[in-house]
């Protein structure tokens, strides 16, 4: 019964991460989550779901942060920032370590956000209707 309620209580502190990864969360605001002491909830962390939490905390970031990369023409820095990292140089480091190149190198990879721009149907079509009206009826000519 102990390792099923550790488990929820681990789960509420991974979700707690997953949900809230821009906000600059700490292990110490996980592990309160999760109502546990920082080192106990770091070792059943670990355990449970095989890194320590920490390290899950940056993988979601960067995760995140590669998919703005390919999706948004954003800076570099505010992406970082967005993320809740606070520091670029590291940002910049960890991505390259995580995914073998650097976030410029990353985003070059992919075609430009605006190239993956999609419009609606109805916003096509009223934009591509003619301006101008040319039929007869619109000035009044042809009328009994």
């Amino acid at each position: 019964m102990a390792y099923a309620t550790t488990t929820r209580h681990l789960l509420r502190a991974k979700d707690l991460a997953d949900s809230r990864y821009f906000e600059r969360l700490e292990v110490d605001d996980l592990a309160r989550a999760a109502g546990l002491s920082r080192a106990h909830f770091s070792r059943e962390f670990r355990r449970a779901f095989g890194e320590p939490p920490h390290a899950y905390l940056l993988t979601r970031r960067l995760e995140r942060a590669a998919a703005l990369l390919r999706n948004t023409d954003r800076s570099v820095t505010d992406i970082c920032m967005s993320v809740g990292l606070l520091s670029l140089g590291s940002f910049t480091t960890s991505f390259t370590r995580t995914y073998g190149v650097s976030p410029t190198a990353y985003r070059a990879k992919f075609p430009p956000a605006a190239h993956q721009a999609r419009v609606p149907l109805c916003l096509q079509r009223f934009h591509g209707r003619p301006q101008h009206r040319t039929f007869r009826e619109d000035n009044g000519a042809g009328r009994d």
